[in-house]
């Protein structure tokens, strides 16, 4: 299974990966520049390298996540989230178009609910998720 994976990220990052973590990377510097911003920035950096290579991964809820986070969510969905939800939407319309990358274009929009509400979620290999091996 994890050659399988090694595989769909490499193509993942040549056809998508590469600018959609980039785009995160970009908004994590800007929630950077402001220090009360700055646990958006990490937010935004954690799910750039998700986003980068996210066959053999998901995200979990943390358990310790409770109020701010919540409140944190609706802050970053207003000055970021919608952002980037249009720029998975483009991907996968983009990626659509071609037989190829339907698959591609799928997993872009099932990225989208951590792109909206990423605070109180953390990134985990999938065997971590289904108890390990």
């Amino acid at each position: 299974m994890k050659v399988i994976d090694t595989v769909l990220n490499v193509l993942w990052l040549l056809l998508c990966g590469i600018w959609m973590a980039l785009g995160y990377f970009l908004a994590g510097i800007v929630c950077c520049i402001f220090i009360i911003t700055i646990p958006f920035g990490i937010a935004s950096f954690r799910i750039a390298g998700y986003v980068l290579w996210p066959f053999g991964r998901t995200t979990v809820e943390r358990p310790d996540a409770g109020a701010p986070s919540c409140v944190g969510n609706v802050i970053w969905l207003v000055f970021a989230g919608w952002w980037l939800v249009l720029a998975h939407i483009a991907t996968a319309i983009a990626l659509a178009v071609t037989i190829i990358g339907i698959p591609f274009a799928w997993a872009n929009l099932k990225l989208i609910p951590i792109s909206l509400m990423p605070l109180g979620r953390e990134v985990v290999s999938t065997d971590e998720k289904f108890g390990g091996r």
